[in-house]
């Protein structure tokens, strides 16, 4: 982990950082398994951030907390894409969202991992499958 990445995410509090940094891990792994090649780690906006900048194959997914939700962990995408409305049609009744750009795990639950999955493999795949017609 960049230094500047491990700096934003010490000065989260502690359960914030926990669930952050389980979607973490679960973006690096995700990334592994859908084969678009490493990811770069690093500070957009003062949050971690994860792109497929080598492969370019999908969108840049951060971190952080929604200012209106402080007692959520976000994951944020680019609200450019259709990708919230295709995480809403999957999983409507299990994830919260927020706009166009979020999706929201309350601080207190376990964190939905199979969902958040699912989620993160689109986004690292938007550009790819765009390309294809698999938007």
């Amino acid at each position: 982990m960049e230094s500047d990445v491990e700096a934003a995410f010490a000065e989260m509090s502690g359960p914030l950082r926990a669930h952050l940094l389980e979607i973490r891990a679960l973006i690096f792994g995700v990334a592994q398994d859908c084969g678009v090649g490493p990811l770069t780690e690093t500070l957009k906006w003062g949050q971690p951030a994860y792109l497929t900048q080598a492969s370019k194959a999908g969108t840049t997914i951060r971190l952080g907390q929604h200012k209106g939700h402080p007692g959520d962990a976000a994951l944020f995408v680019n609200c450019q894409t259709s990708l919230i409305d295709e995480f809403g049609s999957l999983f409507a009744d299990e994830l919260r969202f927020e706009g166009n750009r979020a999706v929201l795990v309350r601080l207190e639950n376990a964190l939905p991992k199979s969902q958040l999955g699912s989620c993160i493999r689109l986004a690292l795949t938007y550009h790819r499958r765009k390309k294809t017609g698999g938007v």
